[in-house]
C-alpha cells in the first residue's frame, strides 16, 4: 500500500526502534498536514519527545486491545510477532497492519518501477551477501541503494535520488511484505527466531514466502542447503548456485562459474568457506539481474568485513579477541569454532532463550572441545547443564551472570594456554543466540564486547555503504 492511503485515517506506529522512527519521519513528510500516533515504552517515549515535541500522540507503557482498535491502521515494527500476545490478539479483533517495508514498496512501485529490486534472505550469512552484491555492482560504476535489515531501513530511502539497484536485505520478520521484486534469494535455512513465529515450520514458511508468495520475478536457490533442496526442488523456473553447473566452491579452494576458476577464496577478505559460498550467492545473484558477473568477482578482494562477524578486533595482552555478535543459532557458533580449530579459544555462548535446540552443538564440542565455553544469558544455565551432561571437563565449561563476568572467565580460562607467533589464544564472542535482555541488539552486544575488551567500539561497529552510492 501508499502512504497516501494513509491520508485521513486514524493511523498509529507501533515501536520506536529505527523502522518505527523512520515510519513516523516518512508519514509526516508524506502527509504533513495529519497527525500520527506512536505506541511505545516508557523510555522511548522520552527518546520521541525529544525528536517530535507535541507533534505526534504519544501511548507509552503497555498497550491494551482498546487502544489498538482505536486506529484505522497501525505502522507495526518488525519485533513485534503477529503470531502470539497482543498483536495476534488485535489481528483477531479486526484491527489492520501494515510495516515500513510493505509502504516503500507501494511507494517503490509508482514512483520507479523501473529499477530493479533484489531482496536477500537466509538464517546465516544474509547481511555480507547483501553487502558484497552491492560493493560488487557499485564496483561496475552503478549507483545502488544498500538497505534493510542489514541496518537501514528501506523508508529512509525515500528522500534519496533513485538509484540503477536496490539491494536489500529482508528478515524473516520482513518477507511477506516485499512485493514482486525483481531477484529474489534464498541463501539458507536454519531454525531460528521461534519465539517470534511459534514454530520451526512457521519460521521456514515465512522465510520461503520471499521465493513462494510475494510475486519474484526470479529465484534464486542453494542447491548446498538440504532444507531449501527439500522445500523447493520443484522449483523448475528457479535458479540455482553451489552446484557445478552454477556459481560454487570447488572443494580446491576456488570460486568457479561451471567449469571456469574465476577466484581463488584465499584473495577474499573474509575468513572461513562459508564466506566464500557467500561470495558464490552474490555473484550468482548478480547475474540473475541480468549482469555479467565474472568481471566483477576480483573486486571482491576490496570489501571490507561487516562489523560483528567474525571480526578479529586485535590483539591485547597476549589474546586475539574475536566479535561474532551476530551468531544468533548454535550452528553459526559451530561454524566461528571451525574457523578457529586447532587453535586454543574460550567461546562465550547464551543470550535470550527462544527455545532452540543446542544437540548438535553439545555433540560437536564433546568430540572437540574448545579451551572453555563460558555460558552466560538466560540459556546459559541450559546450556551447561547440557554440556556437563554430555561429559565435557568440569573446568571447560564455566558460568557467568553477565558479559563482563563471562569475558574475563574467558581471559583466565586462557592463561597458561600455549601460545605461538601463529596461534595466539582466542577470546571469541560467538553466543548462538539473540541479546534481548542484556542488549538491545546484536551490534550493541558486540560494542560493548569490543569496549570490554579494550578497542574502540564505535570505529569496529561502523557498517559502511548503506544507503545510495
Amino acid at each position: 500500500m501508499r502512504i497516501s492511503a494513509l491520508e485521513g485515517r486514524a493511523t498509529a506506529v507501533w515501536g520506536y526502534g529505527r523502522e518505527g522512527r523512520a515510519a513516523l519521519q516518512a508519514l509526516r513528510a508524506a502527509l504533513p498536514g495529519q497527525r500520527f500516533a506512536l505506541i511505545c515504552s516508557a523510555g522511548e517515549a522520552e527518546e520521541a519527545r525529544g525528536s517530535f515535541g507535541d507533534a505526534i500522540d504519544l501511548h507509552s507503557g503497555e498497550p491494551s486491545l482498546a487502544l489498538l482498535r482505536g486506529f484505522e491502521w497501525i505502522v507495526k515494527s518488525p519485533g513485534i510477532s503477529p503470531y502470539r500476545g497482543l498483536a495476534a490478539e488485535a489481528l483477531a479483533a479486526g484491527v489492520r497492519f501494515t510495516s515500513g517495508t510493505a509502504l516503500w514498496f507501494g511507494e517503490h512501485a509508482v514512483r520507479d518501477p523501473q529499477v530493479p529490486v533484489l531482496c536477500l534472505t537466509g538464517s546465516k550469512g544474509k547481511s555480507t551477501t547483501t553487502a558484497l552484491i552491492a560493493h560488487l555492482l557499485r564496483a561496475s560504476g552503478r549507483c545502488v541503494a544498500l538497505a534493510g535489515n542489514i541496518g537501514l531501513p528501506l523508508l529512509e530511502l525515500l528522500d534519496q535520488p533513485a538509484p540503477e539497484v536496490y539491494v536489500f536485505e529482508l528478515s524473516s520478520y520482513q518477507t511477506r511484505d516485499a512485493q514482486a521484486p525483481a531477484v529474489a534469494v534464498l541463501l539458507n535455512l536454519y531454525p531460528e527466531h521461534l519465539d517470534w513465529h511459534g514454530s520451526e515450520a512457521r519460521y521456514y514458511d515465512d522465510k520461503c514466502a520471499l521465493v513462494e508468495s510475494v510475486g519474484a520475478r526470479r529465484v534464486l536457490l542453494n542447491a548446498e542447503s538440504a532444507p531449501v533442496r527439500a522445500r523447493l526442488q520443484h522449483r523448475e523456473d528457479a535458479l540455482w548456485f553451489g552446484q557445478p553447473k552454477g556459481w560454487h566452491l570447488s572443494d580446491d579452494g576456488w570460486i568457479c562459474r561451471a567449469d571456469a576458476r574465476v577466484f581463488e577464496a584465499r584473495e577474499l577478505p573474509l575468513p572461513g568457506a562459508h564466506n566464500a559460498r557467500n561470495l558464490c550467492a552474490a555473484l550468482a545473484a548478480i547475474e540473475a539481474l541480468g549482469i555479467d558477473a565474472l568481471p566483477l568477482a576480483t573486486h571482491a578482494r576490496s570489501f571490507r568485513a561487516l562489523p560483528h562477524r567474525l571480526q578479529a578486533m586485535g590483539v591485547r595482552d597476549g589474546l586475539l579477541y574475536a566479535n561474532d555478535s551476530i551468531s544468533t543459532t548454535p550452528h553459526a557458533s559451530l561454524a566461528a569454532l571451525a574457523h578457529y580449530r586447532g587453535r586454543p579459544v574460550a567461546i562465550l555462548v547464551g543470550g535470550h532463550d527462544r527455545g532452540l535446540d543446542w544437540s548438535d552443538f553439545v555433540e560437536a564440542v564433546r568430540t572437540e572441545p574448545p579451551q572453555a565455553i563460558v555460558c552466560t544469558g538466560s540459556n546459559g544455565p541450559r546450556i551447561a547443564t547440557a554440556l556437563r551432561a554430555a561429559g565435557l571437563p568440569a573446568e571447560r565449561v564455566l558460568e557467568a551472570a553477565r558479559l563482563p563476568e563471562a569475558l574475563a572467565a574467558a581471559q583466565a580460562a586462557l592463561r597458561g594456554a600455549l601460545v605461538s607467533a601463529e596461534s595466539l589464544p582466542i577470546v571469541l564472542l560467538s553466543p548462538g543466540a539473540p541479546s534481548f535482555g542484556e542488549f538491545r541488539d546484536y551490534a550493541e552486544r558486540g560494542r560493548e564486547f569490543a569496549r570490554l575488551s579494550g578497542f574502540d567500539a564505535k570505529a569496529l561497529g561502523m557498517i559502511e555503504g548503506l544507503g545510495v552510492a
